[in-house]
């Protein structure tokens, strides 16, 4: 253990590092696991597609680092403890969800993290079986609405990029989750005094379009261990196997 770092986030962060454990999901359909996202898409100003996927990136990996998803200076559980611990353990999923007005302002009562990037919010909502969804978020919708791609330049230098497989064309919910699940990979890779200084700066990081071209030029990268795919398991909008996000740190 790095003595120089604090031992409590050292622990959260070895949560990460350790990868996801691939549980067989449970008979019961309900009893599934995965993280609600919600993403505040109002109707007169929706918010730009790209700051809305950093939100999200940022706010996924926020919640997992987050104090109560370690133990207490006593050494107890904090709340969020086991429930991340069960869903890391198994099959990741997160489910997006829209809200405006009223619903956004109730979905912040549910226990979860939200990040504001450029005027866009998202909110990361802590894990738990698909079939006890807190009545707030369970009447959001999921689907319905998507935000035309947007062309924010070159990403800010300095900070990680998430690059978005342009080809698959998802939806802003599906590449929400996508961006998450990013984020957490690229958390985990990173060393523990890196990951450290990322929470200090909000866990920003600029996600951008990547065209054909570039996204092959990516996958070099992958192949060189020098960034970090999301292969999607295939469950909805694209084919198992799919390279949705490459993130470059």
């Amino acid at each position: 253990m790095d003595e120089r770092l604090p031992a409590a986030f050292l622990d959260r962060h070895a949560m990460l590092a350790a990868g996801y454990g691939g549980r067989e999901d449970p008979e019961d359909p309900a009893q599934v696991l995965a993280m609600p996202m919600v993403l505040h898409i109002t109707k007169v100003h929706p918010p730009a597609r790209s700051a809305l996927l950093a939100a999200a990136a940022a706010a996924t990996v926020a919640l997992c680092l987050d104090e109560r998803a370690g133990t207490t200076d006593d050494g107890e559980p904090g709340p969020w403890r086991q429930p991340l611990l069960d869903w890391t353990g198994s099959r990741i999923r997160k489910v997006a969800r829209r809200a405006r007005g009223s619903q956004w302002l109730a979905a912040q009562q549910v226990d979860g993290v939200t990040v504001e990037v450029d005027g866009a919010q998202a909110r990361a909502i802590v894990p738990g079986p698909v079939g006890e969804v807190d009545q707030r978020v369970r009447k959001l919708q999921i689907g319905g609405t998507d935000l035309e791609h947007d062309e924010p330049g070159e990403p800010v230098s300095g900070l990680p990029v998430l690059w978005v497989n342009r080809s698959l064309e998802m939806t802003v919910g599906k590449a929400a989750a996508q961006v998450g699940h990013a984020s957490m990979l690229l958390a985990g890779a990173m060393d523990p005094e890196r990951a450290l200084a990322w929470s200090l700066d909000g866990y920003r990081c600029s996600v951008r379009d990547a065209d054909p071209a570039h996204w092959a030029a990516l996958g070099e990268l992958v192949a060189q261990r020098r960034a970090i795919a999301v292969r999607d398991a295939g469950y909805t909008e694209v084919a198992p196997g799919s390279m949705t996000v490459i993130a470059h740190p």
